[in-house]
């Protein structure tokens, strides 16, 4: 029976932001981690940047498809405590666990053989060598990086979510501070360069999932659950649940992600300067999608609940209010981005360069665009967190992937190419394919969320 007082709906978007904006601090912290490791390398050598942007690039498409088993975490607990089953919450927490290893290991033989498979990609030989070291240690850190990650879907989904930020914002001071002892042989370190990023980072993976283990065995709300007692038991079952759930969430990422490195892959055909504003809009578009995908986060966690107590209406009025913050940030980004589209450009760059100018006036075309998609990139992946609450992940799978490929990326060549918009039409094929997946996926989810 449903004792779950009903919130207003200033309590369903005190709530949202509560769980919402510590999981948006950690996803822009995230971020800071990887532009710290670029920044860095900059610094040491153009030669060995392009190797680590190269291996990182790899490193994170295995992630994203083995993270999916992680992310499941999430609403299955969510769910389980809604329900009041803390026994289930071990379980599913712990084979997401299992699965994470399991992933980790299979996908290690990538990492050792990386440099052919970077060759027959047609790199170039010495940035492929150097990248292949990189990704034989970085590829160590796989195991770590996806046991954070399915910690931080337990966390979150237990509400813990202020441990999640701080772990990740230290974890960004700890990577720095590795980095520039072992790239560039300070404090006594040795000079390791490309291996001193990749081990720091495997370092860093290690002392986050060590902290993240230790808070939540010790945390004296979270003790009862006993997350690791008895961690060896295989638990077929709920293997089996966690499975089913995260696959699909994996390749939805994997969807998305390979989405917009094909829209790199076809700006890099129309010209470097194109290229190089196109990776700025789409840095400036990521930062701003950080604040939607926290948001996102929370809706998981909160429709899972709702769905454990069998509160319809909570769930229903929970995301309406939680779509709302979403688009309301949305709204502030288009007209930041129609505002001062320049500015925020020229931020990135070298005002001495002669070719500034000109990215700067094609990336304020861009900037155009971006705010052009915003409303629809948020409710996408707002629909995503409200599915996946409802442990609902196949068929967004399927819809994923037809918006994005099947319809973004040939609308985006078609416009680009045979029709002559370039660049700007590619990013138009890209709002194309995500104004599909935001359409079907809210279309899914209201018709599909359980009425009171």
């Amino acid at each position: 029976m449903n004792t779950h007082t009903p919130l207003s709906k200033t309590g369903h978007a005190k709530a949202t932001l509560t769980l919402g904006l510590p999981l948006v601090g950690s996803h822009l912290a995230q971020m800071a981690l990887h532009v710290t490791d670029t920044v860095m390398l900059g610094w040491y050598g153009m030669l060995e940047l392009a190797s680590v942007v190269l291996g990182a690039s790899g490193f994170f498409v295995v992630f994203i498809l083995g993270s999916g088993f992680a992310q499941a975490v999430m609403p299955m607990v969510a769910q389980a405590l809604g329900r009041g089953d803390e026994v289930q919450v071990r379980r599913d927490t712990r084979m997401g666990l299992w699965l994470s290893i399991a992933f980790g290991v299979l996908c290690y033989p990538i990492f050792w053989w990386s440099g052919p498979i970077l060759l027959a990609l047609g790199q170039q030989p010495d940035v492929s060598a150097l990248a292949q070291e990189y990704m034989r240690i970085a590829g160590l850190g796989m195991i770590p990086a996806l046991l954070v990650m399915a910690l931080k879907s337990y966390l979150a989904a237990a509400e813990k979510t202020q441990v999640v930020l701080w772990v990740t914002v230290a974890a960004v001071v700890l990577n720095a501070g590795i980095n520039y002892a072992l790239i560039f042989g300070n404090w006594g370190a040795p000079e390791l360069g490309v291996l001193g990023a990749a081990i720091a980072s495997v370092l860093t993976q290690a002392v986050t999932f060590a902290a993240l283990a230790v808070y939540a065995h010790w945390q004296p709300e979270l003790r009862r659950f006993n997350l690791f007692q008895r961690f060896w038991r295989p638990d077929w079952q709920a293997m089996l649940q966690v499975y089913r759930l995260g696959w699909p969430i994996g390749l939805t990422g994997l969807a998305e992600g390979g989405m917009f490195q094909a829209s790199a892959l076809m700006m890099g055909w129309i010209g470097t300067m194109e290229l190089a504003a196109h990776g700025i809009a789409l840095q400036v578009t990521a930062l701003a999608f950080m604040v939607h995908l926290g948001l996102s986060n929370a809706a998981t966690v909160r429709a899972g609940r709702a769905m454990g107590r069998g509160d319809a209406a909570s769930l229903r009025d929970g995301a309406k209010v939680a779509l709302m913050l979403s688009l309301g940030f949305g709204v502030m980004m288009v007209v930041l981005f129609l505002a001062l589209p320049a500015q925020i450009v020229a931020l990135f760059l070298d005002r001495a360069n002669p070719e500034t100018a000109d990215i700067i006036a094609f990336g304020t075309v861009l900037m155009a665009l971006s705010a052009l998609f915003q409303m629809v990139d948020a409710t996408q992946v707002m629909a995503l967190g409200f599915l996946r609450g409802m442990q609902d992940t196949r068929v967004p799978m399927w819809i994923a992937t037809l918006s994005y490929w099947v319809i973004g990326i040939p609308a985006s060549y078609v416009l680009a190419f045979p029709l002559g918009l370039g660049g700007a039409g590619l990013w138009l094929g890209l709002t194309v394919g995500l104004s599909v997946a935001a359409g079907l996926l809210m279309w899914r989810f209201w018709t599909r969320a359980p009425k009171p």
